[in-house]
């Protein structure tokens, strides 16, 4: 199985790729999508078309989003709601069903602690994808994401077939 893992953002929104096979995770891919100069709405086109490219590119099976986080700064929270909106309408639009975690959630997946620091997610992500060369901390958030989807849809499957074996 194909994840793509995404981290909105409407000035960098990263992006990651990786493939499943059984409890083994392997590095296809990732970057950052880079918004346009401009108005909003040319920048989320942007966001959109390069979005769109990397799906077209790699052909995920399933994605993953990070949910964004209230800061204090209004105007700078809906315009990243915005640059969200582009990451669940994309894999959407590709057919793709989209997981949605929390940041504390990812953190906890793929560190082990809820409130780790950027450093200790990108050395997980390295430790659990050897030899990968990351675009930087947004992919880096990107790739943690797809490892955490990949982990609860092993989760979830292992769980299945325990009901399918119970109920006989």
């Amino acid at each position: 199985m194909r994840v793509l893992g995404i981290d909105p953002g409407l000035r960098n929104l990263g992006w990651g790729v990786i493939d499943v096979d059984g409890a083994r995770l392997t590095h296809v891919a990732n970057g950052i999508c880079h918004s346009q100069d401009g108005d909003l709405a040319q920048r989320l086109l942007s966001l959109h078309t390069q979005l769109t490219e990397v799906l077209r590119a790699f052909a995920p099976d399933a994605a993953a989003v990070e949910h964004t986080f209230v800061n204090k700064d209004a105007v700078a929270t809906l315009k990243l709601g915005q640059a969200r909106g582009i990451a669940l309408l994309v894999p959407a639009q590709a057919g793709l069903t989209v997981g949605e975690y929390a940041p504390n959630a990812v953190k906890k997946t793929v560190v082990g602690v809820g409130h780790a620091a950027k450093v200790q997610v990108d050395h997980m992500v390295r430790i659990h994808l050897p030899g990968v060369q990351i675009s930087g901390p947004d992919a880096a958030d990107a790739l943690a994401v797809a490892i955490c989807h990949a982990h609860h849809l092993q989760s979830a499957g292992r769980f299945e077939a325990a009901l399918k074996r119970a109920v006989g």
